[in-house]
């Protein structure tokens, strides 16, 4: 597995820089919203949808693990990654940082969940049961578990769309997930389907740090989100969601807080949100340390729910 990771590691740090000359000769830039900080528009004119090189992963996940399950994770990326590119498309063709309206976005991300959640279904029986220790469980009415992993898995995928700010924000904030579902899953394609994630990711990293050579856009953080929240649904931590994710949570609840308290008071709670840019505002934080911070905190989440796993799970998640 470790070679599989290396190679996706390889295939991406070799053929990112094309991808980047391609989308420069293209046009297929990241236009900016007027209203973030001047850091940000220094960034106009950086290519856009480099979460296409991602795809790679998926390419050897489904070229070396023949389960079923690795497969439908590798969709999930597939799928979501794709709304995410339709959304980057119209951004950088149109130079309109408005892209997909987003009551379209959310209508195909809602038919890309239904979808998996019933291929899910046919490859296992669908456990409406929520674990809280191998002693302790409860289980929901089937209707209303499916109901609430589709919201689930589509609000992840948004709130770890908001996480991708700042360069290589969401890439150091969710490796510590992937390596999460690794050391906790007990099956070896999903481990795989992991550490190849990782690979593209770090491959992709030497890009995306600060100062970006190239975004990822939607394309790439949207196929993130719908896979890791897949994951969790697959490994059975519901009752662990809110800490492992809580990086992704912190970043959309801070966007709706402050819609919430401006239509009350006309005023900000936040600098502005989502809550990365409160802190270059604010405290004047660099994004290299906001960044850091951030990993930092995303993998002391992990770090809990694997000891959690660890300790109160000695059978398995």
């Amino acid at each position: 597995m470790l070679g599989m990771s290396l190679l996706s590691f390889t295939a991406v740090a070799l053929l990112t820089p094309l991808l980047i000359y391609a989308l420069k000769s293209l046009k297929l830039t990241q236009p900016i919203r007027k209203e973030l900080p001047a850091g940000q528009q220094a960034k106009r004119g950086t290519p856009l949808m480099a979460g296409l090189i991602l795809m790679i992963g998926v390419w050897i996940t489904i070229a070396t693990q023949h389960e079923p399950l690795a497969r439908l994770a590798a969709t999930a990326f597939i799928l979501f990654g794709g709304i995410g590119f339709l959304d980057d498309f119209k951004k950088a063709y149109h130079q309109n940082p408005a892209g997909l309206s987003g009551k379209i976005k959310l209508l195909l991300q809602f038919i890309v969940t239904g979808w998996l959640i019933l291929e899910w279904s046919r490859i296992s029986a669908l456990d409406p049961t929520i674990t809280i220790t191998y002693k302790w469980e409860f289980s929901l009415p089937l209707a209303g578990y499916i109901a609430v992993i589709l919201l689930f898995i589509v609000g992840t995928a948004n709130a770890v769309n908001f996480t991708d700010g700042m360069d290589g924000l969401l890439i150091v904030a969710s490796l510590p997930t992937y390596l999460f579902f690794f050391a906790v899953s007990d099956r070896q394609e999903v481990q795989a389907f992991c550490l190849i994630m990782a690979g593209c990711l770090l491959g992709l990293l030497l890009y995306n740090v600060h100062p970006a050579k190239a975004f990822m856009g939607d394309t790439g953080s949207l196929a993130i989100g719908g896979s890791l929240s897949f994951l969790a649904v697959i490994e059975k931590v519901e009752i662990l969601i809110p800490v492992l994710f809580l990086v992704y949570f912190a970043e959309q609840l801070s966007v709706i807080l402050q819609v919430w308290y401006y239509k009350r008071t006309r005023l900000r709670l936040f600098r502005m949100a989502p809550i990365h840019y409160h802190f270059s505002l604010k405290y004047s934080w660099k994004e290299p340390q906001i960044v850091l911070l951030f990993g930092a905190v995303s993998f002391a989440s992990a770090l809990i729910c694997w000891l959690y796993v660890a300790l109160l799970f000695p059978h398995g998640a």
